[in-house]
């Protein structure tokens, strides 16, 4: 099979990692990764690289994210999400829409976040949800994150809709968590759907389900990898260069132009457009060079 890169809107329930074993039987496929976890309790925009597009996943790790969800006020729960155990019941105020927007106002930019407990993230070799599991906390060392839109809006006594593009590294269920704590009441992050990562949109994904239909009897529509990088910018290379770059030769890069303003990486392409490697700019005592960064098979 082909490599590139497929968009799957994932339902609530099944893990990241248990979506791609099913995606990777179902296309048979040599390698299946996904390109940034979603929670089980998510939904939405779940990015799969397909053989080759497993080695572009750092790229889209450190892409800013779109969501939307809903956040329940007035009770905490361990987990900082729907699933956990209830820690605490609240009365929650009566809110204006003054005070929604000064809430708005308050997360949004950059904001300093500590990690939850139940996350991925190591803390002495050992994932804190396995610690957390165990009833044990540790210390985390907050992180600065950025919140560049946040919209959010009363849909009821006691729930909020919100709408956030945000940075690499957030937590929805914590920022939800500490708006609630910032209101006195506490709060939980209900429901959460992923609608983007960098230019790739949920309205271009298709769900497990069909993909698990077509399986390898029919065409899959997969993402090109230099389609899905086409932030990036490419140059065209002649067959000799391309050849010799597929060789992993450093030296084919030394005719290279100098980077653009704040560019550090750059698609290299054979004369079809297809993508052949990715060179990074890098900074060194000679006024800096191009290194390849990632190689692409033929």
């Amino acid at each position: 099979m082909e490599s590139g890169i497929l968009l799957v809107d994932k339902p609530e329930g099944p893990s990241s990692a248990e979506v791609v074993q099913r995606v990777k039987r179902a296309l048979r496929a040599k390698k299946v990764g996904h390109l940034g976890t979603l929670d089980p309790f998510a939904s939405g925009l779940l990015l799969l690289g397909i053989n080759d597009g497993t080695k572009i996943a750092e790229l889209f790790l450190t892409a800013r994210k779109t969501y939307s969800g809903v956040i329940t006020l007035g009770v905490e729960t361990d987990t900082q999400d729907s699933t956990g155990k209830i820690l605490e019941t609240r009365e929650v105020p009566s809110l204006t829409e003054a005070e929604i927007a000064r809430l708005q106002e308050a997360f949004t930019g950059t904001l300093s976040q500590t990690p939850p407990m139940y996350s991925a993230l190591k803390k002495g070799g050992v994932r804190l949800y396995r610690l957390a599991r165990q009833g044990k906390e540790v210390s985390r060392e907050p992180r600065r994150i950025q919140i560049e839109r946040l919209r959010l809006s009363l849909s009821g006594p006691a729930e909020m809709k919100i709408e956030v593009a945000c940075s690499k590294g957030t937590y929805i269920r914590t920022l939800a968590a500490d708006m609630g704590k910032y209101l006195g009441c506490g709060a939980h992050l209900k429901s959460l759907r992923r609608l983007s990562c960098g230019l790739l949109t949920l309205d271009q994904a298709l769900p497990v389900s069909a993909v698990e239909a077509r399986g390898d009897q029919e065409k899959i529509p997969l993402i090109s990898l230099s389609r899905a990088l086409d932030f990036l910018r490419g140059l065209r290379l002649s067959d000799p260069v391309v050849a010799r770059l597929r060789m992993g030769r450093q030296e084919a890069l030394s005719g290279l132009p100098a980077p653009e303003a704040g560019e550090g990486m750059m698609r290299l392409l054979d004369s079809q457009d297809g993508l052949v490697a990715l060179a990074r700019w890098v900074d060194d005592a000679a006024g800096g060079r191009w290194r390849l960064f990632r190689v692409f098979g033929c």
